[in-house]
């Protein structure tokens, strides 16, 4: 099932998730299974919780349709992370540019460390602690932002911040267009 995508100015977006009872909580595979459909619906390669109204440390992310011969490792990196955290982040900042499913139409240049070292579960509620560097690195980060209330505008240049305010204020108002489901104001 598609769910809708919460756009910029719902509260949701700016709360900080909580971990999921991986013991108690109902049809968490269908709500996996929601979140990819939702996810591919929009066009993305990453979906948060909060990005779909919940206030739960989940995303999931899908580097597959970027693969190709000038990135074979995106190939079958389809990945959901469950009550996730990055342990350490290292590396040189990388200013590239980034666009978001809650912020539709706005593509920023977001500076973020070339490594990360994350923490969660699987969909099998299994535990992994892994590396990442790069791109991957970037949208893990990107997302494990969303649970954390952070959005990518956050984090863009003094000047920058001023020239989207008014696209930003635009969609809290609920002026906004979109070829997926959306939940605005």
């Amino acid at each position: 099932m598609t769910l809708p995508i919460y756009i910029y100015g719902q509260p949701v977006l700016r709360k900080v998730a909580k971990p999921i009872d991986t013991a108690n909580y109902p049809n968490l595979k269908e709500l996996i299974e929601n979140m990819y459909e939702t996810m591919y619906n929009a066009d993305g390669i990453g979906l948060a919780g909060p990005q779909v109204g919940l206030e739960d440390r989940i995303f999931v992310v899908d580097l597959e349709p970027l693969a190709d011969s000038e990135h074979p490792e995106f190939k079958g990196f389809k990945k959901v992370f469950i009550n996730a955290e990055i342990t350490e982040r290292s590396g040189q900042l990388e200013l590239v540019e980034e666009g978001c499913l809650s912020i539709p139409g706005i593509h920023e240049k977001v500076p973020r460390e070339e490594r990360i070292r994350i923490k969660y579960l699987d969909e099998e509620l299994q535990p992994h602690d892994e590396v990442y560097t790069g791109f991957m690195a970037r949208v893990i980060q990107h997302e494990y932002d969303h649970l954390d209330g952070i959005m990518f505008t956050d984090r863009i240049s003094p000047m920058r911040k001023r020239m989207v305010k008014s696209k930003l204020a635009n969609m809290e108002k609920g002026k906004v267009s979109c070829h997926y489901r959306v939940k605005t104001v």
